[in-house]
């Protein structure tokens, strides 16, 4: 193995301790006019959401809203993909035999199929993610989907 491979491997583990080695937050609420609301839920004045509507912005929480531009930023590019296998697929049947074509069709093909499976797998990351975030930091407070 070269050198280089065995440093990026030494940095990768050394990032991959240091990372494992943070201490978690041991959040305790929000607090508050008079700490946490009964029953432990969080109310829109104690996330400060309620200030929006004072200056005329939306009262939606920032995670909550970028939940959503991601989420149509992925949709956006799945019907790329999804044009770009059928371009793919009219390309292959409009070949008349032509060799050349028919494997450029399948370079094609085989991008937008890769491509595709990349884009449900980020949609599927995100959506954990920030689903995870949003339950944890607001208690169940939110449903961003």
């Amino acid at each position: 193995m070269s050198s280089f491979f065995q440093r990026l491997m030494v940095l990768v583990v050394m990032f991959g301790i240091m990372i494992s080695a943070a201490a978690p937050a041991l959040a305790q609420g929000l607090p508050g006019p008079g700490g946490p609301s009964p029953g432990g839920t969080i109310t829109d004045e104690q996330l400060g959401i309620s200030y929006g509507a004072a200056t005329g912005l939306a009262n939606t929480d920032v995670r909550v809203s970028t939940a959503r531009i991601i989420r149509v930023i992925i949709s956006l590019l799945g019907v790329v993909a999804l044009v770009i296998i059928i371009i793919a697929g009219l390309t292959w049947m409009t070949a008349g035999g032509n060799e050349e074509k028919v494997s450029e069709a399948k370079k094609w093909l085989g991008a937008g199929v890769i491509g595709l499976a990349i884009i449900l797998m980020a949609y599927s990351i995100a959506t954990f993610v920030i689903g995870s975030l949003v339950d944890a930091t607001t208690q169940g407070y939110y449903n961003f989907r």
